[in-house]
């Protein structure tokens, strides 16, 4: 067993390690940008806007890639501030090193609480290899949370409560995934762990506060958190994101771009159930969970199933963390059943195709249920049948609610300006006599496109090419172009097919409101219910018409050359920050 130790450590360092090792473009610098921009005292709320955080992406020295802080808390970088004073390849080689060690001291602590020796749990953990591999070739976050979560069922098996519950709400506070451990505590009446829990999100939000200000952690709590919660963080209809909430919107609901066919178009069907399945999962666990029929160790692993399949944003590196639920389980299981746990393990962390099946999100149901048969098994009926009905008139309520909010947004009333299939990211819309210019998401950096004559072209620059704006001839279009840490603004003239650097300052990113070519009319942003909307005014009359509406931003807004309509982004049924176009008529043409 030694041996394989050796062999398998050696495999890792020669492969996974050393590539990550020497790969920049990976998912570290989004949390190292973070972590530089905490360092200076920057606010939050700007982490959230993409365009803004690429620019921070270069300025940090990270070089030319696409990357974002959505949908993290705002304190998931903590633990990278430590490492954001060095240059970005140092900083990732030194917390690839502590992953190294985060992954041998969970497979130590393994050891401690189970039956396994440490080099079986090794040899457990490279099972799942391929969850391994793109922790370390990204530099991502889950072998350290992986960490945090055996720390806690540590001290959990040991009788710590209360450092339990505080791991626990630090895991919770820093990914979100200890969350639904404080319902594991309720349901086993762990009060002291309850205690730990509350006292450490309590301390990491005096922590935030401290860093970035009320204001900012209100923003957070009120329009990033609940659209994280509801699956919209990157591509929300992208089956290479295996969660159940991706699989509903790639079922029930339509988006021109992302989702044009959906198997059974139903929004209203894709509310009700996004909800009732959530909201079930956890009124099983809390029903299912009995300290007289089930150990505390086959609950809390449970527990971590449904965390993983309640979890709105999975990948690949994600589902390293059933390691622990693995050892725990196995620790109580037969030679047959162990086998079985074992192959669920490798399956769930390979690569699984057809990913548009779904296969993942199904391994992970038919876990949940598998192994909480018994604990399900002994609920009274009454006491189900009237949770569920109870359910179902919440998720009803919930699903009514979201239905007035999705037949007020722009892709129920408005035109797309353009559907490119896949695209993810097109804002700041410009009309010029040429044709329509944007910014939109290129394979490695934002670039410009231009709509004309029934073509839609990449333009593509040295640099990230940033809020294109109408230049001060009608004809050419200004941008920003952030190449080597340094903003730089430049013209593309449309007839000449070349860009010139400018001497002009760079704008700021604030909205700023738009004069329609006539002179009758301003578009702006505004906010109501907390979302960016945008409103006209007639300055012949002096009045003010809300244009859009929705639980979703609107912004940017361009008019076309004719004043009887204006372009603008939109992110609504898509992810935060991430629009597509629309054109909206002026009301009376």
């Amino acid at each position: 067993m030694r041996l394989a130790v050796v062999f398998t450590f050696v495999f890792l360092l020669a492969t996974a390690f050393r590539t990550g090792w020497t790969t920049p473009e990976t998912d570290f610098p989004n949390y190292y940008t973070a972590a530089k921009l905490v360092r200076e005292g920057q606010p939050l709320r700007p982490y959230y806007d993409w365009t803004w955080f690429a620019r921070q992406m270069n300025y940090a020295g990270n070089g030319m890639q696409l990357g974002a802080y959505t949908p993290q808390t705002p304190l998931t970088m903590l633990p990278i501030v430590g490492l954001a004073g060095l240059p970005p390849p140092r900083a990732k080689q030194i917390w690839l090193i502590l992953n190294l060690f985060f992954l041998a001291a969970t497979a130590w602590l393994l050891s401690r609480v189970s039956r396994f020796s440490f080099e079986t749990i090794w040899v457990l953990a490279f099972c799942g290899y391929f969850s391994i591999r793109t922790n370390f070739l990204y530099g991502q976050y889950y072998i350290f949370l992986l960490l945090l979560l055996t720390l806690t069922y540590y001290f959990l098996h040991r009788g710590n409560l209360l450092s339990s519950g505080l791991l626990a709400g630090i895991a919770f506070g820093l990914k979100l995934y200890g969350g639904p451990l404080l319902l594991f505590f309720v349901a086993r009446r762990h009060w002291r762990a309850v205690l730990g829990m509350i006292l450490a999100g309590l301390m990491l939000l005096g922590v935030a506060v401290h860093l970035f200000g009320w204001s900012d952690i209100h923003y957070y709590a009120t329009q990033i958190l609940p659209r994280s919660l509801e699956g919209g963080s990157i591509d929300p209809y992208n089956p290479g994101l295996p969660t159940f909430s991706t699989l509903l919107r790639r079922t029930f609901l339509a988006e021109a771009e992302l989702n044009p066919q959906p198997s059974f178009p139903a929004p209203w069907l894709f509310f009700f159930l996004r909800t009732f399945l959530s909201l079930s999962i956890i009124l099983l666990l809390f029903l299912g969970t009995n300290r007289q029929q089930s150990s505390e160790r086959h609950d809390f692993a449970w527990f971590l199933i449904a965390v993983l399949l309640l979890s709105t944003s999975t990948a690949s590196y994600t589902f390293i963390l059933l390691l622990l639920p693995l050892v725990l389980l196995l620790e109580e299981s037969g030679p047959r059943k162990s086998r079985m746990l074992v192959v669920f393990y490798v399956l769930m962390t390979l690569p699984l195709h057809p990913v548009w099946l779904f296969p993942k999100v199904w391994l992970l149901f038919g876990l949940f249920f598998f192994e909480g048969y018994r604990n399900l098994s002994l609920i009274p009926r009454q006491h189900a049948l009237a949770g569920f009905a109870a359910l179902a008139l919440i998720s009803f309520l919930d699903a009514k609610r979201h239905m007035v909010s999705y037949a007020q947004e722009p892709a129920q009333k408005f035109e797309h300006v353009t559907v490119r299939p896949g695209a993810i990211f097109s804002s700041f819309p410009v009309a010029a006599r040429a044709g329509v210019f944007y910014q939109s998401m290129g394979k490695d950096r934002y670039v410009l496109r231009w709509l004309h004559d029934g073509q839609n072209a990449e333009l593509g620059f040295s640099g990230q090419a940033l809020h294109p704006r109408l230049a001060a001839d009608g004809e050419s279009i200004d941008f920003e172009l952030v190449a080597s840490g340094v903003s730089t603004m430049m013209r593309f003239n449309p007839s000449s097919l070349t860009a010139t650097s400018q001497t002009i300052a760079v704008p700021g990113d604030s909205p700023v409101p738009a004069s329609s070519p006539d002179g009758r009319w301003l578009a702006f942003e505004t906010e109501r219910d907390g979302f960016s909307q945008i409103s006209l005014k007639d300055l012949l009359y002096g009045t003010q018409i809300p244009l859009t509406s929705g639980n979703c931003n609107n912004s940017a807004p361009a008019w076309e050359l004719d004043s009887k309509s204006i372009l603008f982004a939109s992110d609504c049924g898509r992810a935060f920050g991430l629009p597509a176009l629309y054109r909206a008529p002026v009301p009376g043409n």
